[in-house]
């Protein structure tokens, strides 16, 4: 019997995340910073690093 007890939990708790997962799915998402500006940091940071690199690079 454990073993049938333990596979209808799983099968539950699989159809739940589905659920869960196709309810989310249907839902309008509001970007969050990371969407608006994510690029935006990673770029000028990218740039920073270079620049600095750069000027130690190049010192006398």
């Amino acid at each position: 019997m454990f073993p049938l007890a333990k596979n209808a939990l799983s099968r539950l708790g699989v159809r739940s995340i589905q659920q869960t997962v196709a309810r989310q799915s249907h839902q309008k998402r509001v970007p969050d910073f990371h969407d608006k500006y994510g690029n935006a940091i990673l770029a000028s940071g990218a740039i920073f690093c270079v620049a600095v690199w750069t000027y130690v690079s190049t010192i006398d």
